[in-house]
């Protein structure tokens, strides 16, 4: 049930009680339920299990799709379609990437699941992967390109949508942030992969190869991949239902040790929080009142082997492709959110904003993939294929160190801002580790692009591509991460607006950047990009100062939303 607008601020949850101390002054959000089969109460293995499963699922479809970036020159060779035509194809690639998930598959996800979603898309890969390799004229490479993006979308955005159904508020950044190091990881280890097997076997066989991993990729995910879809009526940030039971991470730890329990780390010592809006006097500095609790917190119960389907029943249940839950939304439910994420981007400044950060940074991963190629196989490097792909060893470093400055370390700095804070978290206090990937951004690009120039030694390269790397995963992490803080209950819909806008700017880009650095030199491109990245990352200090103002100003909007469909996720 949608909660009343007097006092709610999208995204303002109290995430720590101040009455506690250490570890155990953690709020849990969302408030699981006492259903042993809500992923909140999943046990640690099996969430760990799923999410594995999710990431095996980037790396099924995200390394077929981008094998092709480290032997674009043998392409053009073979098939004597230039290379400006062939980023151009993977452009469109990536604009369908972020168009795809609106048009067909999140709607289906949300509604009927995300299992049968990622299944379907991992299989559709393979054939598609194979086209690839037999494509020799400039139409059938726009074809299978538009048709790749259409079928492999879902990599973009359904994971985020996995992660918030398994893992409370406190917990998502660390998990997104290696989401998104695998999203690009997995497009950086296929060109480093294909250089040297395109040596070996040649191009066509490079790209038949990504269709035989996903092929095998299926048939694990087919096996373990666990359906994670869970509807439940609290919304998050809502302070209006004060007879809802609140516990405590301390709490809950004690009546642990009390049952024998042997609940999930994650969700052991729950606090099924409370969330709620700062009070008036925690905003004017004074004492915070307590969140409201019952005295004796109903428990979540344990789970018992008569609570579980058993044998052939479970396994059967764990096959099916979608579930038709009761309090699923409508079929019309289901058709209105494919026009959702459009109406988002304008309705929502958080969502804006955010996918124009995510937008910006993807268009310097764009830059790197059109660039690499083309400088390091010219004079004076003279590179072939498999040498070209060990170049991408730097962004893998980048990338990793990327994910562990976005995710625990973000993480741990937005609960120590929120305890600052009388217990009160925003969703901007997340938004801070830009400061330092705008500056990191700006040094890659100007040392990539100025090097290349000067044809320093190729170290230096590899430094400014790593470099580029980290601004552009930190930026991504963190505009995914901020996007469903703001707006948790339709975090589904509003991913897709952020990757819509996102992969419509990277497209932009991606169509620009051959003939920007051959007609403005590579010198010259990369200095103005660097200060146009610099600028657009340090936009989210105009987020720190009037970001809850803009959501603020949206809750009629959003409660307007969350009413339509009564069925929501938490």
């Amino acid at each position: 049930m949608a909660p009343a607008a007097n006092g709610f601020v999208p995204g303002t949850v109290r995430l720590v009680d101040v009455n506690e101390r250490g570890q155990g002054d953690i709020v849990l959000v969302p408030r699981p339920s006492t259903d042993p089969e809500d992923p909140l109460n999943w046990n640690r293995k099996r969430k760990m299990l799923a999410l594995s499963m999710v990431y095996l699922y980037n790396l099924a479809v995200g390394i077929p799709t981008s094998l092709q970036y480290s032997v674009l020159s043998d392409i053009t060779r073979d098939t004597g379609i230039d290379t400006a035509t062939l980023v151009q194809g993977n452009g469109l690639m990536i604009l369908f990437f972020g168009w795809g998930p609106a048009l067909i598959w999140q709607p289906l996800a949300l509604t009927y699941g995300r299992r049968g979603v990622y299944l379907l898309s991992t299989l559709l890969v393979v054939p598609l992967a194979m086209w690839t390799a037999y494509a020799s004229t400039v139409g059938e490479w726009y074809a299978h390109r538009v048709l790749i993006g259409i079928i492999a979308s879902p990599f973009e955005a359904l994971p985020e949508v996995t992660i918030f159904d398994l893992f409370f508020a406190h917990e998502r950044g660390a998990f997104t942030s290696v989401y998104t190091f695998v999203l690009f990881g997995s497009t950086f280890i296929a060109p480093l992969v294909a250089g040297w097997f395109n040596d070996a076997y040649g191009w066509r066989w490079t790209m038949q190869f990504g269709a035989i991993l996903a092929a095998f990729c299926f048939v694990v995910l087919f096996l373990f991949l666990e359906e994670t879809i869970y509807f439940r009526d609290s919304v998050e940030g809502d302070s209006s239902s004060g007879s809802e039971p609140k516990l405590t991470i301390s709490q809950s730890c004690d009546r642990d040790e009390e049952r024998g329990s042997h609940s999930s780390p994650t969700t052991s010592g729950l606090k099924s929080p409370q969330s709620t809006e700062a009070s008036p006097a925690a905003a004017s500095g004074g004492r915070v009142s307590p969140v409201p609790s019952s005295p004796k917190p109903e428990p979540i119960p344990d789970v018992t082997p008569e609570d579980k389907p058993k044998g052939f029943f479970r396994l059967a249940k764990s096959f099916k492709l979608f579930t038709a839950l009761p309090s699923r939304p409508s079929n019309m439910d289901m058709l209105r959110m494919i026009y959702y994420p459009v109406v988002f981007i304008f309705q929502f400044p958080t969502v804006a904003w955010s996918g124009f950060l995510y937008g910006i940074n993807l268009a310097w991963y764009n830059v790197l993939n059109g660039t690499t190629s083309p400088v390091l196989s010219a004079p004076p490097y003279n590179w072939s294929a498999a040498l070209i792909g060990c170049v991408y060893t730097g962004p893998i470093i980048g990338a990793a160190l990327a994910a562990a400055w976005c995710g625990p370390g973000a993480d741990r700095f937005a609960l120590a801002l929120a305890r600052r804070n009388g217990g009160i978290r925003e969703p901007e206090h997340r938004l801070w580790p830009l400061l330092v990937s705008g500056v990191i951004s700006a040094a890659g690009l100007i040392l990539w692009g100025v090097g290349a120039h000067h044809h320093i030694h190729w170290m230096g390269l590899v430094v400014g591509l790593a470099l580029m790397t980290f601004a552009t995963v930190t930026g991504g992490a963190i505009a995914v991460s901020y996007n469903v803080d703001c707006l948790k209950e339709i975090g589904g819909e509003s991913t897709v607006s952020v990757m819509m806008m996102r992969n419509t700017i990277g497209f932009g880009f991606s169509y620009a950047i051959t003939p920007w650095y051959t007609n403005m030199g590579l010198q010259n491109c990369f200095i103005t990009a660097g200060i146009v990245s610099l600028v657009c990352t340090l936009t989210f200090l105009v987020m720190i100062k009037y970001g809850k103002t803009l959501r603020r100003m949206s809750t009629e909007r959003y409660l307007r939303y969350i009413s339509r469909v009564p069925a929501h996720m938490s």
